[in-house]
């Protein structure tokens, strides 16, 4: 089995910071991407950011130039650094990972979800 366990969320002033993180465990034959979503009360969940095992990146329209993901390999945790922080960014922030198992000598490839760590912007 595998894991993703979070951690940084919590409640910072409108134009503060935050450090999320996300750590991988388990039974993991590699990790092929990571990243994060967040879903607001009574909205969608939404792509925040992903990060491929060779480095690229992507980013929703709404967060691009303010947060920045990364991800040590060594260590296999996907970070995501929120800077300018805006009330609407307030969401609880799951981490999802693609990762690939041996079962029976044969490789496939599982989506993963962590557990939510809740993020408040707010005054």
């Amino acid at each position: 089995q595998v894991q993703l366990v979070e951690s940084g969320g919590g409640l910072v002033q409108p134009g503060g910071s935050l450090r999320l993180s996300c750590a991988a465990s388990g039974s993991i034959f590699s990790i092929n991407a990571m990243g994060w979503y967040r879903q607001a009360p009574g909205k969608m969940r939404e792509l925040v950011a992903v990060i491929t095992s060779k480095g690229s990146t992507n980013y929703a329209d709404s967060v691009k130039g303010r947060f920045t993901i990364s991800m040590d390999n060594a260590k296999n945790t996907v970070y995501l650094q929120m800077n300018s922080l805006k009330p609407e960014d307030t969401a609880v922030y799951c981490c999802h990972a693609k990762i690939t198992r041996l079962v029976v000598g044969r490789e496939y490839e599982y989506d993963y979800w962590g557990q939510g760590t809740q993020v408040t912007v707010s005054s």
